[in-house]
């Protein structure tokens, strides 16, 4: 059984041994494990600004692992996220009700 490792192409990668998404294979379908993904724009090479703007981005690179696995966000069965300030909630959750069918 050989994982496939996806790569966002972040320089982080390679410094801190990780993989935007691995992909195991499995007799019933495959699983895909996203996980470090963050409001950094690689288009720009900048943390997008505000809370929003960060949550989109991050769920715009989250969607390009899963694409590159073969896969979508319509298969995600789990999120877990951090918001560091309780107070941005109303903001960011507005982002996540795309994923409102796990």
């Amino acid at each position: 059984m050989q994982r496939r490792r996806i790569s966002s192409g972040s320089t982080f990668e390679a410094t801190i041994g990780y993989s935007r998404a691995v992909v195991v294979p499995d007799a019933g379908g495959d699983w895909i494990f996203v996980s470090g993904t963050t409001g950094y724009d690689y288009s720009v090479m900048k943390l997008a600004d505000g809370v929003v703007a960060q949550c989109e981005t991050a769920l715009a690179n989250i969607a390009k692992a899963l694409a590159d696995a073969g896969s979508s966000l319509d298969d995600v069965v789990r999120v877990r996220y951090i918001l560091p300030d309780g107070a941005d909630f109303e903001a960011g959750k507005l982002s996540l009700e795309q994923l409102s069918s796990i």
